[in-house]
């Protein structure tokens, strides 16, 4: 974001229309009025692709002889030379010009006279804008690709390193089966593997140029969008001026894959923050991520995980607000669509702080294994191991899993794990359970066995974790 002075909020400028549309007014407009329908105050982000997008289109008209060589090179010219003031902050916002668009353009119009006001020469504010967004969130998107891809280049390290610490796993939030604390973080990479899929998906559809499509119907001047598409290194110039002009679905695309990936943080979040507590204790966050209370000293609170968690509520309101803000609108360009860019700014800027946030924390986890480890042993983890030992000995599922129950009910009774009764204690609901049973029954015996791809075993998970960081790299 540039440092360049904010239009003030509360008085407009001494000029009271618009003189890029003022020519069939006789009054100008209301004070309110402006400052209601005014953009500039957040849409100014688009300035840098608001002048590429200007600096294409007029190499274009002089590319079809619309404009002279000498008139192209002065507007390009002065579009740099605009770039560099809002960039070193000594650019001058007006509330009165709206918009980003007109502010450049009346800026250019002061810088180089009146060849300035030949730029917008073949196109609209409607297809301007329509350009300028396009351009600013494939960039956008480019940048949270890599900082997706940090995040899961650090958890898929960590998930390695991890890959021979048992843990628990859970259904309904109960014990369930012993699992290795590496598969778990790579069922968190699954997600978010998706996650860069659907992002990539979004960047092809919305690399469409818009440009060309003027106000709703195009232009009568022999413009070329073919080479403004080039030029911008869109795939290709969109089919339907109509179309054009009017089309956020990329936006809300790129909404729907923000709500989603904040989704599977979200669903992060919660087990960083239960695994942190002290009825868990499976891990500890670094001190830098965590605050204190300003009452109780022994406190130490997972904030960041809970921000991300809290801020995924604020990306999915997003999400709908752009739904509901185009779901009744006729073709083409309408008022309304000024309100699709904040909701998109702010899922943006939410995003990438979440990733910025998980790419540096979640590498730095520690794992309290030994608490980990004693807490598989609890819940009776290997009951299904225990069902699967007895249809190995010819017992149909159905009645192992009956035997296995019973073996549960009296080690509930007992205070005892299936792994710490005796053969004698086994043998009582089953005459099939002898001493290699015991090989089963074990934690490591427990995750071994599922020594498949997809499954817990260590060298499974050591497998997995090579292959999603090479596929990972290979980006």
């Amino acid at each position: 974001m540039s440092k360049s002075k904010k239009a003030s909020p509360d008085k407009p400028d001494s000029v009271k229309t618009n003189q890029a549309w003022g020519g069939r007014f006789n009054e100008p407009v209301d004070d309110f009025v402006a400052r209601f329908t005014a953009s500039v105050k957040f849409d100014q982000r688009l300035y840098r692709h608001d002048i590429r997008g200007s600096i294409a289109h007029a190499s274009m008209l002089a590319e079809v002889g619309v404009l002279k060589p000498t008139e192209a090179n002065e507007i390009v010219s002065g579009l740099q030379a605009i770039a560099k003031d809002i960039e070193n902050g000594n650019f001058d916002w007006s509330i009165a010009l709206e918009d980003v668009h007109m502010n450049i353009e009346a800026a250019l119009t002061a810088r180089i006279g009146s060849v300035g006001k030949k730029l917008h020469t073949g196109r609209s504010r409607n297809d301007q804008v329509a350009t300028d967004i396009r351009l600013w969130l494939r960039d956008e998107i480019d940048g949270i690709s890599v900082l997706l891809s940090t995040l899961q280049n650090g958890m898929i390290k960590l998930a390695s390193t991890e890959s021979n610490t048992i843990m628990p796993g859970f259904t309904h939030l109960q014990t369930a089966q012993p699992v290795t604390f590496g598969h778990h973080l790579l069922a968190w990479n699954e997600m978010l593997e998706r996650d860069f899929g659907r992002l990539q998906d979004c960047r092809k559809r919305l690399n469409q140029c818009p440009l060309g499509a003027a106000a709703l119907a195009g232009t009568s001047y022999p413009i070329d969008r073919d080479y403004t598409a080039a030029h911008l290194a869109f795939d290709k110039a969109t089919e339907n001026s109509l179309d054009s002009v009017s089309d956020r679905d990329f936006a809300i695309e790129f909404c729907a894959f923000a709500s989603i990936l904040l989704t599977h943080m979200s669903r992060m979040s919660e087990e960083l923050i239960l695994w942190t507590s002290a009825q868990f204790q499976f891990i500890e966050l670094p001190d830098r991520f965590c605050t204190g209370s300003s009452i109780m000293p022994q406190k130490k609170n997972p904030d960041v995980p809970e921000l991300v968690r809290g801020k995924t509520g604020r990306v999915n309101g997003h999400l709908i607000a752009l739904l509901t803000l185009m779901k009744s609108q006729p073709l083409a360009y309408n008022k309304d669509n000024q309100e699709d860019k904040e909701p998109l700014f702010d899922t943006v800027d939410t995003v990438r702080d979440c990733l910025r946030a998980f790419s540096d924390m979640v590498p730095a986890i520690q794992a309290n294994k030994v608490v980990m480890y004693e807490a598989a042993k609890r819940g009776f983890s290997t009951a299904t191991d225990l069902a699967d030992y007895l249809v190995g000995k010819g017992i149909a599922f159905r009645d192992a899993h009956e035997i296995v129950g019973k073996s549960v009910a009296y080690g509930i009774a007992e205070n005892k794990d299936l792994s710490d009764m005796t053969i004698d204690e086994l043998s009582v609901f089953s005459e099939h359970i002898e001493d290699d049973v015991f090989a089963v029954l074990t934690l490591e015996g427990s995750v071994a066995a599922r020594d498949h791809i997809g499954g817990t075993a260590p060298q499974q998970v050591k497998a997995a974790a090579s292959r999603a960081l090479k596929k990972v790299a290979a980006r």
